[in-house]
C-alpha cells in the first residue's frame, strides 16, 4: 500500500512542474515600452491585451496591464488554487494618438501594509 502511494505521490510532485498557463513578466516587459517611440500596437504586441481601459480625455486613453504574483505554491496545479497571492504587478500605459507618452510600472507586496496592524492610530476631530 505504501509503494502505490509514494508513486502517487512523486507522480502528482513532478506534474508540478507541467505548468501550461502563459506568464506575463510585466516587470520585464515595462522595460520595452519607449515613451514618445512606441507605438500602441508595438505595446500590444510587447504586453497583450489590456486588462482595463479608460479614456481620460479626447483622444488620450489610459491602458491597464495587471498581473497577480502567484504564493510559493501558486504554479502548481493542485496547490496553486490553494494558495494566495502575495502582491500583483501592473503597468500603466498613457496613449495619446497610437503613440505612448507615459508608462508607469506599479509593484505591490501584501507585507508592505503589516505596518498598520500595530500601528495606534489616533482619532482626527
Amino acid at each position: 500500500m505504501r509503494f502505490p502511494l509514494s508513486v502517487l505521490m512523486l507522480t502528482l510532485l513532478l506534474l508540478g512542474g507541467c505548468h501550461t498557463k502563459q506568464v506575463r513578466h510585466l516587470a520585464s516587459d515595462a522595460s520595452l515600452i519607449k515613451p514618445g517611440q512606441t507605438t500602441l500596437k508595438e505595446a500590444q504586441r510587447y504586453l497583450g491585451e489590456p486588462d482595463g481601459r479608460r479614456e481620460v480625455a479626447p483622444g488620450v486613453s489610459e491602458l491597464v496591464y495587471y498581473e497577480d504574483r502567484p504564493g510559493l505554491f501558486g504554479t502548481m496545479p493542485l496547490l496553486g488554487s490553494m494558495t494566495g497571492q502575495t502582491g500583483y504587478e501592473m503597468i500603466v500605459l498613457t496613449v495619446e494618438n497610437d503613440i505612448v507618452t507615459h508608462s508607469e510600472f506599479r509593484n505591490y507586496n501584501q507585507s508592505e501594509r503589516k505596518w498598520m496592524e500595530d500601528f495606534t492610530w489616533k482619532e482626527v476631530q
